[in-house]
């Protein structure tokens, strides 16, 4: 993505939204639109499966420097329990800052 504006929190987490639809179905959030405060044990009850369908999309959406898989498998059980979409836009939005900032 050289040249390319790194997207703010917002915008990744409208692309994590569409992403999340794909992935889990339209009725994930019965209508709601997804917040940073989502979890995604308590709210979405993501399963294994869909967190590498997840990550295969994030990958595909902002490239390898967004590394889903690497990033999960540094935390602890709890952590990842504990995730919420405001921690994968974060961890997004961090991955795609230039180099030395």
């Amino acid at each position: 993505m050289p040249g390319q504006i790194t997207p703010t929190r917002e915008q990744v987490l409208v692309d994590l939204g569409r992403i999340l639809d794909e992935v889990v179905g339209e009725d994930l959030l019965m209508g709601e639109p997804l917040a940073m405060e989502t979890s995604f044990n308590e709210d979405l009850q993501l399963e294994s499966i869909e967190f590498v369908a997840l990550a295969e999309a994030l990958l595909e959406t902002y490239g390898s420097r967004v590394d889903f898989v690497s990033w999960m498998a540094a935390m602890e059980l709890d952590d990842v329990v504990a995730l919420t979409a405001g921690d994968v836009v974060d961890f997004v939005v961090e991955s795609l800052q230039p180099a030395g900032v």
